[in-house]
């Protein structure tokens, strides 16, 4: 699939960590984040930051082994919730990730848990890193979430491309159980122009996930605009949201989006 390419990513990561930052914005950083229970909506915001300020390590010091976070330059985030603090710091690691990214190119060698070993690689998760934690930001601060076409759908052809990196190299049990007989999914973006192609068919096959962007008839279908069927996907906002849509077998989408989780 074609990416929005290393310079799209690198301007990406800058304006997705701009929004988490309005996001946060007077909102209450002690409430607990719906989509992420275990954290309190400061504590997302330090993880979140604390992963940009460790990739932002790897691709400064061109990292040929995996960098410690204790290691890492500020990674923790301010001690406590306060807003001002907390903005500087995301603020300073925007500033630090945009330094980093510009001082490498796509192609630069950097380790990295996958096999793709590049500085395009990071820059590119990042960029899904900080705008999927934004929604969880946003739900849980009760207000609107939105991002651009291309990258909500760039977002599922990575996230598709993750799992199958993990069910091929056994990473996660899970991951192994998503293969079947050709038992498939199709993901429909109905808001999405016909240049963008927002549409996947993902089959469970012998060997393994199997996917690639069509309109084909499947054993279930999840309708509904881009961003929703993003964050469906992703599992931030439930299959019964009225959001979106679910035609057909229903338990074949909940037996992925179980299993289609790592973390």
């Amino acid at each position: 699939m074609t990416r929005l390419g290393y310079d799209r990513y690198r301007e990406e990561v800058a304006t997705q960590i701009g929004l988490f930052r309005e996001t946060l914005a007077g909102a209450d950083l002690s409430v607990t984040v719906p989509t992420c229970p275990e954290w309190t909506l400061g504590e997302l915001a330090r993880h979140t930051g604390g992963a940009v300020r460790w990739v932002e390590a790897h691709v400064r010091t061109r990292a040929e082994a995996h960098v410690a976070e204790s290691d890492v330059p500020g990674f923790q985030g301010p001690g406590d919730d306060d807003p001002a603090a907390l903005d500087a710091w995301l603020a300073e690691t925007a500033e630090r990730m945009d330094a980093a990214l510009a001082g490498a190119s796509g192609d630069t060698a950097v380790w990295t848990w996958t096999d793709e070993h590049t500085a395009e690689f990071w820059a590119r998760r990042m960029t899904h890193e900080v705008a999927v934690h934004r929604a969880d930001a946003a739900i849980a601060a009760g207000v609107p979430y939105e991002v651009a076409p291309e990258v909500a759908a760039d977002a599922i052809d990575e996230w598709l491309e993750i799992v199958q990196y993990v069910q091929r190299t056994d990473l996660a049990d899970n991951a192994h159980e998503l293969r079947g007989d050709g038992r498939s999914i199709h993901l429909h973006a109905v808001d999405a122009g016909a240049a963008l192609d927002a549409e996947w068919v993902v089959e469970l096959a012998p060997e393994g996930v199997v996917w690639r962007r069509a309109h084909e008839k499947a054993d279930v279908a999840l309708r509904g605009p881009l961003t929703e069927v993003l964050l469906a996907f992703y599992r931030r906002r439930g299959l019964d949201s009225g959001r979106v849509e679910v035609l057909g077998d229903r338990e074949l989408l909940e037996f992925w989006l179980e299993r289609a989780s790592f973390g």
